[in-house]
């Protein structure tokens, strides 16, 4: 298809996203309301089955984590694609559109690709919501039906799936993996996964299910106990960063990062983009993964050297003052960027540019951001869950720390900016959607916009589709 089909139509586009956020969305209304629908598999089970079960055509990655399974996930789908395969990988959530999250070879699928895929299974949704709300498929399962369906809309050979939240209840693990892939685990969503890390341990290894191998980073060792025990009541047999997978440093800068990672089979001398210490826990794990499926040392090292994920320690400024956006969104992930600030940059002052969601830990972030910030701005994005500017002013103020506010992302960066100097940086975190926003400021980005996810707004019916909508506000 040319690239001018591809650009057939805006309002299909526009109508076929309002389709998709017609329906429960959890995941973007995650601490506002309480869901309305059930929370188990069943759902995604009769909509692949009415589909056909497309997920089992080819070989299939399945990637889940609580940090790093994005990074993960790309690094492996740019190793498949050097490698000569045609990749699918979805992913989630997306920075500037929805079509990132359904990407062949690391591109997102064009509007019209986007529509056509949602048409071919929207007659599946609309048959099953005839059966009332709680039949109805949500937002993030028809995203995974559309991810299910590249093996024969687009002629993909390999699926890359990176778990939404948690792993056993997560709609992708309907899916039957040829390698599982577990990234660092620690806590996060714990009104949903649980309140201690073995809980939530136990939900991200629910994707293994059958004796295939599974990769892991390393682990506290409650969690590793956790898996392995999964593990071994399967038949899996584990591969274990840190261990049996094995990191050296060599050296790094703001463009790159070198190292070597050795494995029972080869001995591989990568240069990265992304940069952070546990950006080498990902590749080996991506490494790992790819050694299962067969994959040449060549296409290994060209696909780690190629690999672009936008968000996660990007360096988006080099010069006058240092500029980098990452999403760390809960105290460890925080934790880890001050130590990769300190690893990476050396500056005078750190400004830092902060906003959140309302269901993550926010005062363990201020404990860590405390440590590292000269001087914060804080902001809320546009985002439905974005906590308000004054409470996270009262949480850094308490913490002794210097603080003003600005109205929205693309304000606090242009303040942050104007305050520092050439030695001095600025860093914009607590949320990926505050890094999306910071991004759209900087790189004049014309985000897609959503009305139908401001809970001020009623929902209101697609042009085409179902006859009911699920009543959120239940």
């Amino acid at each position: 298809m040319n690239q001018a089909a591809d650009t057939f139509s805006a309002p299909a586009y526009q109508d076929a996203l309002r389709r998709l956020l017609g329906l429960a969305d959890y995941e973007r209304m995650a601490g506002l309301v309480m869901p309305a629908q059930k929370y188990d598999l069943g759902r995604m089970f009769e909509l692949a089955g009415r589909m056909g079960n497309p997920q089992r055509a080819v070989p299939i990655v399945h990637v889940a984590g609580t940090k790093g399974k994005g990074s993960t996930a790309a690094m492996i789908s740019s190793i498949l694609a050097v490698s000569g395969r045609r990749v699918g990988m979805f992913t989630s959530p997306h920075l500037h559109t929805f079509r990132e999250r359904l990407c062949i070879n690391g591109e997102p699928l064009s509007e019209v690709r986007f529509v056509t895929s949602l048409d071919r299974i929207w007659p599946h949704v609309e048959a099953m919501a005839s059966d009332g709300p709680a039949s109805t498929p949500t937002t993030f399962e028809v995203l995974t039906a559309m991810a299910f369906d590249l093996p024969l809309s687009e002629a993909v050979d390999i699926l890359v799936l990176e778990v939404g939240m948690g792993g056993r209840l997560d709609s992708t693990n309907v899916a039957e993996a040829t390698v599982d892939v577990i990234t660092s685990i620690s806590l996060d969503h714990t009104a949903i996964l649980g309140d201690t890390i073995e809980k939530i341990a136990a939900e991200k290894a629910g994707i293994v299910k059958s004796p295939v191998p599974v990769i892991i980073a390393p682990q506290v060792a409650a969690v590793l106990q956790v898996i392995h025990d999964r593990a071994n009541l399967i038949g899996s047999l584990v591969t274990q960063v840190g261990t049996d997978v094995r990191l050296a440093d060599l050296d790094h800068s703001l463009d790159a990062q070198r190292f070597t990672i050795t494995t029972a089979w080869a001995r591989y001398d990568l240069e990265l983009p992304l940069l952070g210490a546990y950006q080498q826990e990902n590749a080996a794990c991506a490494v790992a993964a790819a050694e299962v499926l067969g994959v040449t040392a060549a296409a290994i090292h060209q696909g780690i050297r190629e690999v672009h994920w936008d968000g996660r320690f990007q360096v988006v400024s080099k010069a006058g003052p240092i500029i980098v956006v990452d999403g760390a969104h809960n105290p460890q992930s925080m934790s880890v960027l001050r130590e990769t600030v300190h690893r990476y940059i050396v500056a005078d002052r750190i400004t830092v540019v902060f906003g959140c969601s309302g269901d993550k830990e926010l005062n363990g972030m201020v404990d860590e951001l405390r440590h590292l910030a000269t001087e914060v701005i804080v902001c809320a994005s546009r985002h439905p869950r974005s906590v308000a500017i004054e409470p996270l002013l009262l949480a850094f103020e308490k913490a002794g720390v210097l603080t003003c506010s600005a109205n929205d992302v693309g304000s606090a960066l242009d303040m942050a900016r104007a305050s520092s100097g050439q030695n001095d940086a600025v860093v914009v975190t607590g949320s990926l959607f505050v890094v999306a926003e910071a991004l759209e400021a900087w790189n004049e980005i014309e985000p897609e916009r959503y009305p139908e996810l401001d809970p001020k707004e009623p929902i209101a019916a697609p042009a085409t589709g179902l006859s009911h909508l699920p009543d959120r506000t239940k």
